[in-house]
C-alpha cells in the first residue's frame, strides 16, 4: 500500500510560518533543497490546500529564471509534471499538472491508495495533513527543524486529543543547523 507522508520545514517550537504568516526562516540552503529534490522523486501524487498551492505556483514557471541554481532549477523540473491534488472550497480553477477537489482528504487518500500506481502520497499544509491524521493516514512524519523559536503560528503537528507513537526511521544534520527527522507511526492493531 502507498505510504502517505507529511513533510514541511519546521520551527524548533513546531511552527510551519509565524505568527505574521511568514516563514523567510525556512529557506533552504544548497544541500537541504538536494535533499527536498532526492525526497520528492519518491513522491507519485502530492496533496496540498489552497495556501500552499498559492505559494507553490511559483514553481510552475520558475525555470524560465535566470537566476536560479542547479538545485532550484531540478526543484522546478520534478515539482512541475508532479501530479497534484488541491483541496479548496474557494478556488475555481487550478493550473499546471494539478486537479481542484473541494471533498474531504480522507476519500481522496482511500482512492489514490486503490490505484494501481507508484510513489508516497505527500500531503503538504498543516490544515489538510490535521485532517488526515484524524482519520489515522498518516504513515510518516518527516520534519526539517530549523533553528529558530518563532513564538506561534500554524502548527506542524495536530492539537487533538489522541496519542500517536512515533518511530525514528532516520535522522540528519546538515551543515546549516537544519536537522531532519523521518517518523513512522507506530499502529497497534
Amino acid at each position: 500500500m502507498r505510504r502517505v507522508t507529511f513533510s514541511m520545514n519546521v520551527s524548533l517550537d513546531g511552527y510551519i510560518v509565524g505568527p505574521d504568516g511568514g516563514f523567510d526562516w525556512s529557506v533552504p540552503d544548497e544541500e537541504v533543497l538536494r535533499f527536498w529534490n532526492d525526497e520528492i522523486r519518491e513522491v507519485g501524487v502530492h496533496l496540498m490546500g489552497r495556501r500552499l498551492y498559492e505559494t507553490m505556483l511559483y514553481w510552475e514557471t520558475v525555470d524560465q529564471d535566470a537566476s536560479l541554481d542547479e538545485s532550484q532549477l531540478e526543484w522546478a523540473a520534478l515539482w512541475k509534471p508532479l501530479p497534484k491534488v488541491v483541496f479548496s472550497t474557494t478556488l475555481s480553477a487550478v493550473q499546471g499538472n494539478a486537479r481542484l477537489l473541494s471533498g474531504g482528504v480522507a476519500e481522496e487518500i482511500e482512492r489514490l491508495r486503490a490505484e494501481p500506481a507508484e510513489g508516497d502520497i505527500a500531503i503538504g499544509g498543516a490544515t489538510l495533513a490535521h485532517e488526515a491524521a484524524a482519520s489515522d493516514l498518516i504513515d510518516e512524519y518527516r520534519t526539517m527543524v530549523y533553528p529558530v523559536l518563532v513564538g506561534g503560528g500554524i502548527p506542524f503537528f495536530p492539537r487533538h486529543e489522541r496519542r500517536v507513537d512515533l518511530e525514528l526511521v532516520e535522522s540528519r544534520p546538515y551543515g546549516s543547523n537544519v536537522v531532519y527527522h523521518r517518523h513512522r507511526v507506530l499502529r497497534h492493531d
